[in-house]
């Protein structure tokens, strides 16, 4: 039986952090139903550098406010087919990255695609939780308030 006291308890919805890819905070949606975790990016335009494929990207942070945006590049380090809540399929680009979440930070995966019509920019699913974090489905912001910087690079 694992040690669940070294775990980070996370409530339903979290502000947390993408420092690689310049992002200083993001509210998201604590989702164990989903799989894998996903990012809400306006466009991205697959490139190559040095025989790798990479992926450049615009994510706008803040819900209805499209004026911040950050920009940001990374190696595509897979792409797959997902099945988002309504049943579609989309082939998406991933990329690994650094998360911060309260005072932890690990690597996860995240699938880059439009969240325009959702209510978070960034989904936090399943794989990108295992082994670190439990959910406490009905608390919010366990993990801190937003942090006071913004980033509109």
């Amino acid at each position: 039986m694992p040690d669940y006291s070294q775990y980070l308890t996370v409530g339903w919805r979290e502000w947390v952090s993408l420092p690689e890819i310049h992002i200083p905070s993001i509210k998201a949606k604590i989702d164990t139903g989903a799989r894998t975790s996903c990012l809400h990016t306006a466009s991205y335009k697959i490139f190559e550098r040095n025989g790798q494929e990479w992926v450049r990207f615009t994510v706008h942070p803040i819900k209805q406010h499209d004026e911040v945006e950050t920009h940001a590049e990374a190696p595509v380090s897979d792409y797959r087919i997902v099945r988002d809540s309504g049943g579609h399929e989309e082939r998406r680009p991933f990329i690994k990255s650094l998360l911060k979440i309260g005072c932890q930070s690990w690597e996860i995966e995240i699938s880059l695609s439009s969240r325009e019509q959702m209510k978070f920019r960034m989904l936090l699913g399943r794989t990108g939780l295992r082994q670190r974090a439990l959910v406490d489905c009905a608390s919010s912001y366990l993990t801190g308030n937003k942090p006071k910087t913004t980033n509109t690079k």
